[in-house]
């Protein structure tokens, strides 16, 4: 089963209408036409098994399409993203990736020349190009080039290095020890590169080899994460990191083992930008990112703003509003001053940065920051025109309750210090619920009442 979303498309390869060499050309050719066939395309892959391969399939598409191809290789998502941004000549990007989907699956990301995914609309267009015509090729005479673009990681690393408030001197004193865990995939070269150059001391590399094996399921949860925490307490490390194969999304394990927690991830890096900006800054999350967000906002005098999930909603947002930094409580750290993407080598930097100015240990920050409870839940439907009549019901639970309700995506309810939000899935049919409260039991009693 192919699955096409905002995040752009995924299937389990080898499978009866999974991804095949067939879709990776059709959807490349299709994107190629969505440029007019002309321009310079940034082309990556997450470093997973068969990724390789669909690589150089897009490659081929893109090229006797009449696309020039800047080709980075095995990088992270947010390299091809941060090339599309930086680079004038680049008028898009695909990224090849299943993000933190398990070994059987991968995929394919669509970069807009703006440096962001296609929207709604944009992705629109490009699956209307792929239903509706075949691919193109063009005159040999008219043939794309294919450019070399390995060594651009090392640029993406020094803008993540010119951050002003990245204090590599600090963070040198720390002497880090860093326990790392890529899952063997696009992380592996570039982060092991960033953790150098940012003065830590020493690296415990876990699964950074680079051969696309996933040493464990890839979505970075604390129950796939058992080896990095005896890792990290058999060699007394400082810090855990890990990310998911095109990493693009952080998360940190403290220094007993156990997880900093995403939403907590978010929090340390907004409150680190905040602190060394000007008073009266902007700040975009997502709706179901925790309220620890507004706490530090007004510390800092700076005004929050709330989108639809999926990345691309906190991304223009914070175009819009000008914002200093934002993203997603999945470990999704977004610094524009890089570019305007999840990466977790902005949040890497930012992290390690913030503690090198605590001076203490990262479970000690954690206690410094604002403390929340958040729980996820789920409901079960028969049907998508369910979805309607389950939120209605919500409405009717806790609408007189609430100090405010936002319907931009699904429904979410605001109680002061505590919040429910319950959206449709856009790949089962469930509706997702989140609860965020002062105390579990709070938080659990929101939960109850939404699946009662």
């Amino acid at each position: 089963m192919l699955i096409r979303s905002i995040s752009g498309l995924r299937g389990i390869v080898g499978e009866p209408n999974g991804l095949t060499a067939e879709i990776v050309t059709r959807y490349a050719a299709a994107f190629a036409r969505y440029r007019d066939f002309k321009g310079t395309v940034a082309l990556g892959y997450d470093g997973r098994a068969g990724g390789r391969a669909f690589y150089d399939i897009a490659l081929q598409a893109l090229v006797t399409s009449g696309c020039d191809v800047f080709a980075l290789g095995m990088v992270p998502t947010p390299t091809v993203m941060f090339a599309a941004e930086t680079k004038p000549e680049i008028v898009g990007g695909i990224i090849i990736t299943a993000s933190h989907n398990p070994g059987e699956w991968n995929g394919m990301k669509f970069i807009a020349e703006t440096g962001l995914f296609l929207d709604a609309e944009e992705n629109k267009t490009l699956w209307n190009i792929v239903d509706s015509t075949r691919p193109e090729s063009v005159p040999a005479a008219d043939f794309g080039e294919v450019i070399d673009g390995r060594d651009y990681a090392a640029q993406h690393i020094q803008a993540v290095l010119d951050i002003p408030f990245v204090d590599r001197g600090k963070i040198a004193e720390r002497n880090f020890r860093i326990a790392l865990d890529t899952v063997n995939a696009s992380g592996s070269n570039i982060l092991p590169r960033l953790l150098h150059s940012l003065g830590v001391a020493e690296i415990v590399e876990l699964h950074c080899d680079g051969s696309g094996i996933f040493p464990h399921r890839p979505e970075p949860v604390p129950e796939n994460l058992t080896s990095l925490k005896e890792a990290i307490l058999r060699e007394k490390a400082d810090v855990g990191i890990v990310v998911d194969p095109d990493a693009d999304r952080l998360v940190l394990i403290m220094e007993n083992g156990e997880p900093f927690v995403e939403e907590n991830t978010i929090a340390l890096c907004t409150e680190h930008v905040l602190k060394h900006s000007i008073p009266g800054q902007s700040v975009v999350v997502n709706l179901s990112t925790t309220r620890a967000i507004e706490d530090l906002a007004e510390r800092y005098s700076a005004t929050v703003y709330r989108t639809p999930v999926g990345e691309i909603h906190v991304a223009k947002k914070m175009r819009e509003k000008h914002a200093v930094v934002g993203g997603e409580g999945s470990g999704g750290v977004i610094l524009p001053l890089v570019h305007t993407g999840r990466d977790s080598l902005v949040g890497t930097a930012l992290a390690l940065s913030a503690l090198a100015e605590f001076k203490g240990s990262i479970s000690e920050k954690r206690n410094t920051l604002p403390h929340y409870e958040i729980l996820k839940s789920k409901i079960e439907l028969k049907s998508a025109e369910q979805v309607a009549s389950v939120l209605s019901s919500l409405s009717d639970r806790f609408g007189a309750n609430a100090i405010s309700v936002n319907n931009e995506d699904g429904i979410r309810f605001d109680f002061g210090t505590s919040w429910l939000h319950a959206r449709a899935s856009n790949t089962e049919p469930i509706i997702r619920i989140i609860a965020e409260a002062p105390t579990k039991q709070e938080a659990e009693q929101l939960i109850s009442t939404a699946s009662a």
